[in-house]
């Protein structure tokens, strides 16, 4: 394995200033020590430069250390885990200029506390085995932090969209279609469209398009619908408007080599929701049917059908408009997938601006609550055999103050077959929200007690329960224990 110089400097670093703090020296009085000036070796600890043999010398003889365990890669106890991270790369994987941290910070971080901060990490790495966290859902997660941390909205990418949409003389106050897209992409970005080449292979049947960079050339399914093909050519324009080198090559993804990747395929796709569904139009609409105050599912359908875009990017599309435009930062979306005939309903996406809103992923393989709206909006789309389905629903959490207005669509899966999903966006009733929407207090919108899993809800008699509640019952035969305990004690006191 070839050794980096960034690691050698870094460990030289870790090292200095290790053996200079057991031997309670500041720098200052290193700096004193060894004639070296107090900035060089302020450098050199944070791994930004490496001495050269001279000044290793003149350090080994002032702190009184062999030359040979200064410049050996080999670290004691203490310091071994944060070497084992170094090497691992771990710290390139995980994207944290995006959260304003310097790598060389959270290495100096790690090395004053070494025996503490590895144990934590350790504690970590752990619960991710346990909980199967994969570099995949690692680097999800972290995005899902981004979006969050800017309430999902990002004024350079929809300036980006007013751009372009100006540079090309399109005009957004119109549906947007395939047809506008293609052209701006063969014409301006040289692409080649191909339709027959994704039919040849069976194994292919669940990716909708192939980007060739060499070619130049998309490879794009048959099957797919007008919006699905407008939102790939919207991606496509981001990635050549953008000038978006680093990214993902199919749709669906199916592997990314970084997070970068990742992040880009955000990007690109942000920017193809904003593209399609502009955010000037949509505000406008929103405004006039918040102004209702009763609930109608007629209007609310009518909106989305104004823009060329499936029921997901229409919801996605509102977690970036409601926070900014109508200061409503509590919610959160959802995205459920369903395999026909299976009792297990997966969570595959979520998002939950300002803070952790319930209900929220869980990796313990319990059953999500059949209360829930997500859900039963799936249901109807099976029992009733509809190609869509839509519903409403006020949810009160069993314990909790908190309740949420949720609407919810289900279609089929595009890329799956005998496969259904539905997507939700669920906003926190409160005084705020009560004056945006008017129609909260409409008193026909359903209202319903939920939990979040059967394994953990108190609520009793519950005829959708898919589960029984052992881990409520478990913290209840506990905390019962513990009570009788405590009188025990309490009377021999």
């Amino acid at each position: 394995m070839l050794i980096e110089d960034e690691y050698i400097r870094l460990i030289f670093g870790l090292k200095l200033k290790q053996i200079r703090t057991e031997k309670k020296l500041s720098l200052f009085g290193l700096a004193k020590l060894t004639g070296l000036s107090k900035s060089y070796l302020n450098e050199i600890e944070k791994g930004k430069k490496y001495p050269k043999t001279d000044k290793i010398i003149l350090l080994s003889e002032g702190l009184e250390v062999p030359y040979d365990h200064m410049v050996s890669l080999k670290l004691d106890k203490n310091l071994a885990p944060i070497g084992e991270i170094l090497q691992s790369k771990i710290l390139k994987e995980i994207p944290l200029d995006l959260f304003g941290i310097q790598e060389n910070n959270l290495i100096d971080i790690i090395a004053n506390a070494p025996a503490k901060v590895n144990a934590f990490i350790s504690t970590i790495i752990k619960i991710a085995q346990n909980y199967n966290l994969t570099r995949e859902s690692f680097f999800l997660a972290s995005l899902r932090s981004y979006q969050e941390a800017h309430n999902n909205y990002f004024e350079d990418i929809e300036e980006d969209v007013e751009k372009f949409a100006n540079a090309y003389h399109l005009d957004l106050n119109k549906k947007i279609t395939s047809t506008d897209l293609e052209e701006i992409l063969v014409e301006e970005f040289n692409y080649k469209i191909d339709t027959e080449e994704l039919a040849k292979h069976n194994n292919l049947n669940e990716l909708r398009n192939i980007f060739i960079p060499k070619k130049n050339t998309l490879l794009i399914s048959k099957d797919i619908t007008e919006a699905q093909k407008t939102f790939i050519y919207a991606k496509e324009i981001a990635y050549n408007f953008l000038t978006i080198e680093d990214r993902l090559y199919t749709f669906p993804w199916i592997k990314f080599e970084s997070f970068d990747q990742v992040l880009n395929n955000f990007i690109a796709s942000y920017f193809a929701g904003a593209l399609i569904i502009p955010k000037q139009n949509l505000v406008e609409e929103l405004k006039t049917f918040f102004d209702q105050e009763k609930w109608n599912s007629s209007t609310f359908q009518n909106i989305i059908d104004k823009y060329n875009c499936s029921a997901e990017t229409f919801y996605q599309r509102l977690t970036n408009i409601l926070p900014k435009q109508f200061y409503i930062k509590n919610l959160f979306f959802l995205r459920f997938t369903h395999k026909l005939n299976s009792e297990q309903y997966k969570l595959t996406k979520e998002l939950h601006i300002t803070q952790q809103q319930a209900p929220h992923g869980n990796r313990s393989n319990e059953h999500y609550c059949r209360r829930w709206v997500s859900l039963n909006s799936i249901t109807e789309l099976e029992q009733l055999k509809k190609e869509s389905a839509f519903g409403i629903q006020i949810s009160s959490y069993e314990n909790s103050d908190n309740e949420y207005i949720v609407l919810s669509s289900a279609t089929s899966d595009p890329f799956k077959r005998d496969q259904n999903r539905s997507v939700s966006i669920g906003l926190l009733i409160s005084p705020n929200l009560k004056k945006r929407l008017q129609f909260v207090k409409d008193k026909n919108i359903p209202k319903k007690i939920v939990g979040v899993t059967c394994e953990t809800c108190s609520v009793k008699n519950c005829s959708d329960r898919a589960a029984e509640p052992w881990r409520i019952q478990k913290e209840q035969q506990n905390e019962s224990i513990a009570n009788s305990v405590d009188k025990i004690i309490n009377t021999y006191t």
